[in-house]
């Protein structure tokens, strides 16, 4: 198995999100030299007493690489591609890793794992066995089952959640670009944005929608996930995964890319989590006009009561992850329901009765 170092003895948790457009050639076959910098590099990493997580895409593109399908329909060939593609794309990793002496294992996952609590401590749980063990894991979406609402908007939403979920200190999204531009990449004078503090806005006028040929993925979504993050305590680093030696060269305090520095203020990991729900939620509850310009104010923790609801959307159960309404039908926030929704229709809008919320599992802001 190679070096190992209890997960609880590390001295970092690292999350490095690989894209499509880094690790295949222009025809979407593996670029079997760039997953070899990117695997070298992690396994440095390891060697430092660092624990992993790769996230990786890719096997869409490689299946489109290995098979042409006839298949009509988009969603279903997009299926097919991402079963073909797997298997190279997680083989290419284990030969690689191999080569410094390091054992991966596949995890595979799709938007429901998140939504409620039961799944999300399973997956937490795996996460936390593999690199206790030293061993390194290569995390991809679902894309065979994934499909319509079970879908991340893309990898780089899938990266965040992890990192969320094991309390990384760092993420690197690496992608074919050199980091955020200060305005259009393809026009002259661009120039990079070494560093995007907690709150600033500049990095929007350089940001394309464009995506790569065979990933879903953009800066922007890049941008937004890493400005979440930084207010959790997580910094993010945007960077070219063709640079040679980019992860280590920044570990070792080279300036590379684009750095969205954490902020020092500790935030709960259920908060954490909550953070990134937007998508997993069950059901809602509508505030009225009173209880919406309370939690608008956020002057101190409050927990949401009934007598402060007027409607429930949907059905949920204790634990379950659901969306806070304003009286306006603005979202406020979401949290995690501390009963069922059958059971608070019952106590809707009464006085003295249990949090349907409670300010330690309520999250306020945008998603």
């Amino acid at each position: 198995m190679g070096y190992t170092k209890p997960f609880f003895m590390s001295k970092k948790t690292i999350v490095v999100k690989v894209g499509t457009s880094v690790i295949t050639k222009e025809n979407g076959s593996l670029d079997t030299t760039s997953i070899s910098h990117i695997t070298e590099q992690i396994a440095a990493l390891k060697k430092q007493g660092h624990a992993v997580v790769l996230i990786t895409s890719g096997a869409v593109g490689a299946g489109k690489g290995i098979a042409s399908l006839s298949e009509k329909d988009d969603v279903v060939r997009r299926q097919a591609y991402a079963s073909i593609g797997q298997v190279p794309l997680l083989q290419a990793y284990q030969k690689q890793f191999a080569k410094h002496e390091f054992t991966v294992g596949q995890v595979l996952v799709t938007k429901s794992d998140f939504r409620d609590r039961h799944h999300y401590m399973n997956m937490k749980r795996c996460f936390e066995g593999l690199l206790a063990g030293g061993f390194i894991p290569v995390v991809n979406e679902n894309d065979v089952v994934s499909v319509t609402e079970l879908m991340f908007t893309d990898n780089d939403e899938l990266a965040g959640l992890v990192a969320t979920m094991i309390g990384a200190e760092s993420l690197f999204l690496l992608t074919s670009a050199e980091g955020v531009m200060d305005s259009d990449p393809t026009q002259d004078g661009a120039k990079l944005l070494k560093v995007i503090r907690e709150g600033d806005t500049e990095w929007k006028k350089g940001v394309a929608s464009t995506t790569s040929a065979f990933g879903r993925g953009g800066m922007s979504t890049k941008c937004s996930v890493a400005q979440k993050l930084q207010t959790l305590g997580i910094t993010t680093y945007i960077c070219s995964g063709r640079t040679k030696h980019v992860i280590t060269d920044i570990m070792s305090g080279s300036a590379h890319g684009t750095m969205f520095p954490g902020s020092k203020k500790k935030t709960a990991n259920v908060k954490k989590r909550l953070a990134h729900a937007r998508g997993q939620e069950k059901g809602a509850i509508h505030l009225n006009d009173c209880a919406t310009e309370l939690f608008q104010k956020k002057e101190k923790p409050l927990s949401i009561l009934p007598v402060g609801v007027t409607k429930i959307d949907g059905t949920f159960e204790k634990g379950d992850i659901i969306k806070v309404l304003g009286d306006k039908k603005q979202i406020l926030g979401v949290g995690i329901a501390q009963y069922s929704s059958t059971v608070a229709a019952q106590h809707l809008g009464k006085k003295g009765k249990r949090p349907i919320i409670h300010y330690n599992y309520l999250y306020l802001g945008s998603l």
